[in-house]
């Protein structure tokens, strides 16, 4: 029977109690873990955010206060009061195992039916279940804690924000649609119909506006939708920590970057991230490491040895090289003796899934085996040991193409993969900036060059003159902050020249009038005194995620959607009845199936 709380109100969080709060009346309030019945005693773990108490009784205990407990069951919630005692058998594995409360009075504030799966961190229900019951699954203390420390990440960002001038301000989630290389989310409007708002992928525009506005230092913890894709660090909606600032340079930017995670990681976790943070050119990551957000807890650094082969035995290589393309090492040091033919073979294959037509290796022992060395001589093969400073007890894992951007990303992913078969330690907080990315990239398929940005980045200074004439010279004001192979954040100094902004306009294949169509009110907001102004947007979640050292988003997020976008707890998306959607203006035709022949 439930009963009422009346009077009675909590002193205290289950977990917070200790042992110089014996001899102390409290009322705690939580959910019942665990019940140990004994005969004449009985023991309640009562479980709250906070952690666990114990609650007992025994002969002493009021008969009918002995039987309520008696007939508690798990997962109800409870309120008991009486005197904090010592424990006559401590649980050095709680916080809380020195001390017990000896129950005078216990109420049932509300029944629970059996769950559908143990509220423990061992729990073995699939996922699916688990989401269906996001409300129990909730109640599991690892994943309560990160929820609880995703929080204090977030006033941690706030504090450090609002303590340097930053302002917070809210921008609308209607907006119009506007392209930011995923697709929209669509909401229909009812008074305009046939028109549709658009759930915003960013804030871009809006805190572009707001320095237009003078508002000088903007951000805001925005929530932000992207029908993409998901992945296990990717959500279809999701938080990110939004900041604009007015009258800086990129160096301004990622100072303020820097000393938000110096800040929060100290605060939350009480790590010291040492800074200035180490900054590294696009190119010089995509050569040393295959990728624009490379992992740096471990080395295993890309070889460029087209010069080393560009002459040998082995067409293979020195056909790459004459086409122009390169011919790049990965060294293994010291794996020789771990790394079998089948892990090799294993390698290989998954060289190809990445679009490599082949992987050529070398084992340097007393013996050197390999798969090309028939085809070189042994000049030509000290030369390759030489120019990849490779030893005896070493593995060299090649790859060649007439495309240096093909093999080097082919090489990235590589690198990785070899790591994570091998077990190679990695531990710390690395962190990089990636600065000098690329203006354009070239999309084969359309045989065009695209933006690599949202179009309102601004060109490096000195990359203008390239606009027109070589568009793979054009480097870009743009940064990215990565952290152990995540991309974490990622920024730019924005165009406020209304003539360069007409002119990538252009170059990306708008006309004026599509241009004006789409961006007209920032357009027309810059002819009225636009201050110099740049920003950048760190991924909460993600952050969140590396903080805590779980592998998936689904970890830190109350309520996350599955891999198909769907939230299984209230069966969302879902239908909704036809006088709502006739309301909108919108009709649904019905796909017709071809018929069969």
């Amino acid at each position: 029977m439930v009963e009422f709380l009346g009077s009675e109100r909590r002193t205290h969080y289950c977990g917070d109690l200790r042992a110089s709060n014996i001899g102390e009346t409290v009322c705690v309030m939580g959910w019942v873990k665990k019940k140990r019945n004994i005969g004449s005693l009985v023991f309640v773990d009562l479980r709250d955010r906070s952690g666990i108490v114990q609650l007992a009784f025994d002969e002493n205990t009021a008969s009918e206060v002995f039987e309520k407990a008696a007939s508690l069951k798990s997962e109800f919630v409870v309120s008991a009061s009486g005197v904090v005692r010592e424990r006559s058998s401590k649980n050095p594995e709680l916080p809380t195992g020195d001390i017990e409360i000896f129950a005078s009075s216990v109420r049932v504030l509300g029944e629970s039916e059996t769950p559908p799966f143990d509220i423990t961190d061992d729990c073995k229900a699939n996922e699916e279940l688990r989401l269906r019951h996001r409300y129990l699954d909730l109640r599991r203390p690892a994943l309560q804690n990160n929820i609880i420390f995703r929080s204090k990440v977030a006033k941690s960002v706030r504090d450090y924000l609002c303590d340097i001038g930053f302002i917070e301000l809210e921008t609308p989630m209607l907006i119009k649609s506007t392209p930011e290389g995923a697709r929209d989310y669509l909401v229909p409007s009812r008074v305009h119909k046939g028109s549709f708002y658009a759930l915003p992928q960013s804030p871009q525009l809006y805190k572009q506006l707001s320095m237009v506005a003078g508002f000088d230092k903007y951000f805001q913890l925005a929530r932000c939708f992207r029908d993409e894709d998901l992945r296990a660090d990717r959500q279809p909606e999701f938080t990110q920590i939004d900041m604009e600032m007015s009258f800086v340079d990129t160096d301004d930017v990622l100072a303020v970057g820097e000393g938000l995670i110096k800040h929060v990681f100290k605060d939350c976790l009480g790590v010291d991230i040492p800074t200035p943070l180490p900054r590294y050119t696009f190119r010089e990551c995509m050569e040393r490491f295959g990728s624009d957000k490379p992992d740096l807890r471990f080395g295993m650094e890309i070889i460029n040895i087209s010069d080393a082969v560009k002459d040998c035995g082995f067409p293979v290589f020195a056909s790459a090289v004459e086409a122009g393309g390169s011919v790049r090492a990965l060294n293994l040091k010291g794996y020789a003796d771990k790394l079998t033919r089948k892990d090799i073979d294993r390698l290989g294959d998954y060289a190809k899934g990445c679009g490599a037509k082949g992987l050529a290796w070398v084992k340097h022992a007393d013996t050197d085996s390999g798969s090309f060395l028939k085809h070189v001589s042994e000049d030509e093969l000290n030369a390759i040991y030489a120019a990849t400073d490779c030893e005896k007890g070493d593995v060299l894992l090649i790859l060649a193409d007439s495309d240096n951007n093909r093999v080097l990303t082919q090489l990235g992913q590589l690198r990785v993969e070899a790591a994570n078969r091998l077990g190679v330690e990695r531990s710390g907080f690395n962190f990089l900036w990636v600065v000098e990315m690329p203006f354009f990239e070239f999309d084969n398929e359309s045989g065009e060059w695209v933006a690599m940005h949202h179009p309102f980045t601004a060109p490096l200074d000195e990359c203008v003159e390239y606009l027109d004439s070589d568009k793979g010279k054009v480097r870009a004001k743009a940064y990215d902050l990565v952290l152990n192979g995540i991309e974490l954040s990622s920024g730019s100094i924005r165009i406020t020249d209304p003539k360069l902004q007409a002119k990538i306009f252009g170059l990306l294949g708008l006309s004026d009038e599509e241009a004006m169509i789409k961006f007209g009110y920032l357009l027309e907001a810059f002819r009225y005194g636009a201050p110099p102004h740049g920003g950048m947007a760190i991924g909460l979640d993600r952050l969140v995620m590396q903080m805590l050292g779980v592998q998936s988003l689904r970890d830190v997020v109350a309520f996350p959607k599955m891999q198909n976008a769907k939230e299984l707890m209230t069966d969302c998306p879902a239908e909704v009845p036809a006088e709502s959607v006739a309301e909108l203006g919108i009709t649904f035709v019905k796909e017709e199936k071809e018929p069969k022949e």
